[in-house]
Formats: structure tokens, C-alpha cells, sequence
């Protein structure tokens, strides 16, 4: 009794002792962040993070990119700092050389997916990885490729079918819905072996739905998942999903939801996948795919694997939802925007079209190219591509938590507030540091001048000096867009494959033209455009069929 009486007690004191570290804590320690320049504080309370995570914060951005070195300080809540970066030589050693100092914070990943590719770090990560690698060679797209166009054949039929049913000066659609379900779609025949959506009709899908809605639902409980790391180990799982259920909070509601949708349905796909494999070959030769997807081959490696890289199913269950949430948004929304761009360049969109048009005509093959022609064959539609992920990379920004102090490189010296110059940067442990890859991606420095203008044609052209020398460490054409070390985008080559089937099919059936209402690239995990600041995710555009 006497125990339970104290309780109250011992949780006030406990609060006001962390509130006072809160308050007091930045004034009564020294940083070696603090000598580091930046913006001023919006607030004590709240510092920059409202201005740097806004759904609108390109004009913030790009001013700490303009105004300040390529590492700079913001302030965090409660006067705390963190570290803003974009500079070549301080990411090779945070994403290759010291990569394990500068850890990504996974916790609400891997509560949502599971042990997935995405949620897992160290030896395990690693273990993954090695088994994953094979799946996404360049060998094996070539052999998925027809996959990809089937796919995309279907799309094709399903807009013309819209479009000759409209007037003739063509038919608004949302280009970010059909872009998305034909990704899911790729995603799923090519990655999974299975069918989401037979793209004949418009009906919603539970589990495509759930994805698209993961990044913007984590985005608004940024605060909540600070809480993580405190919480994660408290009780069994049965009494933290009881605690989870009875939060008052409707965002973490639809975050259950959506872990339970995708869980559900990745338990499906694996042992539909699984049973398929245990009957042989020929059981999978009658499944979509016909044995040749991603996750087929990555079952019967793992048959085969050594006993020591075996994966196990929990973690190869939670590589079905990883698979589809890292390649589905990203690669949609990354089409949506060469869409657009191509529409409000219709100069630029003539010219590809005319690339397109004139490989399909050479082949003769029902309007396709082999894989070769299509990723080294179209120079002007790999300028098109590299120049759209070089401006609006899916993924804006990258955040890592040092494991340890350590002490950054940087490309050139930068000056500090006391006036002194440094080359280097002590960043003490548990410092949290924001990659800004849209800085680093646009950076006048090595790009030139014109460094955020959308130019395909300096694809065409030499790069500059500058930028050969900064040796930016992406794994992508001196960009950060898929970031780098082993932690790098697995399916990098997979999102180029489809985009360039994409767009090799859709142009040499369609125009593209904006169709006047204001289109707002908002900011979460991976940005999204919608029609002014904050509404749904879509992007129309009108579009007209080239032969009625």
C-alpha cells in the first residue's frame, strides 16, 4: 500500500526532473554545436523544426542552403541543436565510411513493417542484404522487362479507354493515381509474384491505400515517435498493442491500421508464395510471375542458403511491405513529376517523344525496345530522367543519430560563429543531423548557376569540373538521390527500368498539358504533390490522345 501511494509522488518528481533537463539542460552545457552558424530561432519552444518540416518549407530551405555553409546548426526544441548537412565529403563518411556512427533512426520502421530491409541495421541488415542483392542485378531486370511492359500496356489501354470517352481536346485524370497503381502493380507481378490491381476498372485497393498513406500518417506523428525508444520494451507485445489500442489519438489509430493492413496481407502473399514453392516448379510457372519475381527467387535462395544467412520468416514477411513501401511512392510520385515538368515543357516533351517514336518504329516489336536500348539506347530520355532526380529527389531529406562523437570532414573550411575557420567538425554522440539531399543535388557550386533549373540538356553536355572533383559518394550520377554505402537503395536500378518503360510507352500515345490548377509539391518521408498546400495527394493533368 505504502508503495502504491508513493507512486504519484515519484512520477511528479520524475516529470519536473525531466522537465528541468529540458529547460535547463542547453544552459547549463556546453556544444560544440553551438559555435556552428545557422538561422536564428523561430521559438525556444519549437526552434526551426516548424519552418524545416513544414508541407511547404522550400522557400526555409533553400535560404539555410543560400545564406549558410554546407553544415549549419538548427535549433530543436527546448534550445537543443541539430546539425544540418549537405556537404560531398561530410556524406561519404555519414552513408560509407563511418556509417555506423551516423545510425538511422528505424524504431517506427520496423514497428510498422517488421524486420524488413527497411527496419533492421548492423549484421542483420547486412545478412538481408546479401541475400537481396541478386534479385536486383541488371541480369535479372532484363529478364523481368516484359513483365514491366505488360503492365504497362494495361495502363496504357485503361487511360486510352478514358480519354477517346471525353472531348477531344482531351480528359483531366490524376497522373499520381495511375502512376501509383501501376508501380503497386509493377511492384507486385515483378517483386511478389501477385496482382493488386488488373488496372481495368477504378476500385480501391485496402492494401494500396495503406501504403500511400504510411509516409504522410508518420509525418504527423513526428513528436509521438520521439517517444519510441522509451516505450518500445515496456511489457509484452500483447500489452503494448492493448496500450496502443486505447490511445485517444486518431493518427496513431490509422497507423495501426495500416501495420495491420500490410502485415495481413504480406502473411498472404508469403505463404501463397511459399505454398507455390513447395509443389515445385511447375506450381510456380501458374502463378504471376511464373516463378521469375523477386520474391520467388529470394525463397528458393534461402532454401539454399548456408545456415548462418538463412533468413527467417518473420524477417522475409516483412520484405513484402518493404519491398512495396520503398518502391511504390517513390517511383510514383518521382513519374508523376517528370509528368508535369514535361507538360509545362512541351518543347522538351516533342523532342523525347520524337526519341521514342523513332526506337519503337526501328524495332517494330508492338511499340517496345529490349531492355539494352531502353536503359543505354535513349540518351535524351536518360537526360530527362537523371535531370528530374537530380531537382526533386523523392526523398528531400535523410536524418541520422551519432552512436558515438565523432568528428566530420568537410569538402571546404566553413566559419564558424566566434569567426575561426574549421575544416572538420566535432559532433558529439547522440547529436541528431538532417541530410539535406535537395541542397546537395542542386548545389550551384558544382551544377553551375543554373543549378535548380530543369535542364535535360546539361546531361548532354560535360559535367562541370567542380562536380567531378567533389566526388559525391551517391551511387547515382553524382547525386545523393538514392544516397550511397550500404545502406543505399537496393532497387535503384529497378525505379529507372520502370520510369523509362513508362514514359517509353505513355509518350508515344499521349500529350501531356497542365491544365491550370496550382500543383504544390508538399513535404513528408517522400514528397507528394496535391492542388494547393496540404490536400489530398494528386496531380492532374489533362490528357489527349495523339491518335483518336
Amino acid at each position: 500500500m505504502a508503495l502504491l501511494e508513493s507512486l504519484p509522488t515519484a512520477a511528479l518528481a520524475g516529470t519536473i526532473l525531466c522537465l528541468s533537463w529540458l529547460i535547463l539542460g542547453p544552459l547549463l552545457t556546453r556544444s560544440s554545436l553551438d559555435n556552428l552558424p545557422g538561422p536564428p530561432a523561430e521559438s525556444w519552444f519549437i526552434g526551426n523544426l516548424r519552418q524545416f518540416f513544414a508541407l511547404n518549407p522550400w522557400e526555409f530551405r533553400e535560404e539555410l542552403a543560400r545564406k549558410y555553409p554546407r553544415v549549419s546548426a538548427l535549433h530543436a526544441p527546448f534550445g537543443f541543436k541539430w546539425v544540418h548537412v549537405w556537404d560531398p565529403k561530410a556524406f561519404h563518411a555519414m552513408f560509407v565510411k563511418d556509417q555506423d556512427v551516423f545510425e538511422e533512426p528505424l524504431l517506427a520502421l520496423r514497428v510498422v513493417l517488421g524486420p524488413g530491409l527497411l527496419g533492421t541495421q548492423g549484421e542483420q541488415h547486412r545478412r538481408q542484404r546479401k541475400m537481396l542483392n541478386p534479385v536486383f542485378s541488371t541480369k535479372h531486370l532484363r529478364e523481368m522487362t516484359p513483365i514491366f511492359y505488360s503492365v504497362v500496356h494495361k495502363t496504357r489501354d485503361a487511360i486510352l479507354q478514358r480519354v477517346r470517352a471525353g472531348p477531344k481536346d482531351g480528359v483531366e485524370l490524376d497522373m499520381l493515381s495511375w502512376m501509383g497503381r501501376t508501380t503497386l502493380e509493377v511492384l507486385g507481378q515483378a517483386g511478389l509474384g501477385y496482382s493488386f490491381d488488373p488496372l481495368t476498372e477504378d476500385r480501391p485497393d485496402e492494401f494500396a491505400n495503406a501504403v500511400k498513406d504510411l509516409f504522410p500518417q508518420l509525418a504527423k506523428t513526428g513528436i509521438l515517435r520521439l517517444l519510441l525508444p522509451y516505450v518500445l520494451d515496456l511489457g509484452t507485445a500483447s500489452f503494448r498493442r492493448r496500450v496502443v489500442e486505447l490511445l485517444p489519438n486518431k493518427r496513431v489509430q490509422r497507423l495501426k491500421d495500416i501495420s495491420d493492413i500490410m502485415h495481413e496481407r504480406s502473411v498472404l502473399i508469403f505463404n501463397e508464395k511459399k505454398a507455390a514453392l513447395e509443389k515445385g516448379d511447375d506450381a510456380l510457372k501458374h502463378q504471376v510471375g511464373e516463378g521469375r519475381d523477386i520474391m520467388s527467387i529470394l525463397l528458393r535462395a534461402n532454401i539454399m542458403a548456408a545456415e548462418q544467412d538463412k533468413l527467417p520468416d518473420e524477417e522475409l514477411i516483412a520484405q513484402v511491405s518493404t519491398m512495396v513501401l520503398a518502391g511504390m511512392d517513390t517511383t510514383a510520385n518521382s513519374l508523376a513529376r517528370v509528368l508535369q515538368l514535361l507538360a509545362e515543357h512541351p518543347d522538351v516533351q516533342e523532342k523525347l517523344r520524337e526519341e521514342v517514336i523513332s526506337a519503337a518504329e526501328t524495332e517494330d516489336i508492338d511499340g517496345t525496345i529490349d531492355f539494352d536500348k531502353l536503359m543505354d539506347g535513349l540518351p535524351y530520355m536518360d537526360a530527362v530522367c537523371r535531370e528530374t532526380l537530380r531537382v526533386s529527389p523523392g526523398v528531400a531529406a535523410l536524418f541520422r543519430i551519432t552512436t558515438r562523437d565523432t568528428v566530420m570532414p568537410l569538402m571546404e573550411p566553413i566559419r564558424m560563429r566566434d569567426g575561426t575557420l574549421s575544416n572538420a567538425l566535432h559532433i558529439p554522440k547522440n547529436a541528431r543531423v538532417i541530410a539535406n539531399i535537395t541542397a546537395c543535388n542542386r548545389d550551384p557550386a558544382l551544377w553551375g548557376p543554373d543549378a535548380d533549373e530543369w535542364r535535360p540538356s546539361r546531361w548532354l553536355e560535360p559535367l562541370p569540373r567542380e562536380l567531378e572533383e567533389a566526388h559525391i559518394p551517391g551511387v547515382y550520377s553524382h547525386l545523393m538521390t538514392f544516397i550511397a554505402g550500404s545502406r543505399a537503395c537496393i532497387g535503384f536500378k529497378l525505379a529507372q527500368v520502370e520510369i523509362k518503360t513508362v514514359l517509353f510507352v505513355l509518350l508515344q500515345h499521349f500529350r501531356f498539358e497542365p491544365t491550370g490548377k496550382p500543383i504544390q509539391w508538399n513535404s513528408a518521408a517522400v514528397q507528394y504533390p496535391s492542388v494547393g498546400t496540404g490536400a489530398e495527394p494528386e496531380m492532374p493533368l489533362r490528357v489527349i490522345a495523339l491518335r483518336p
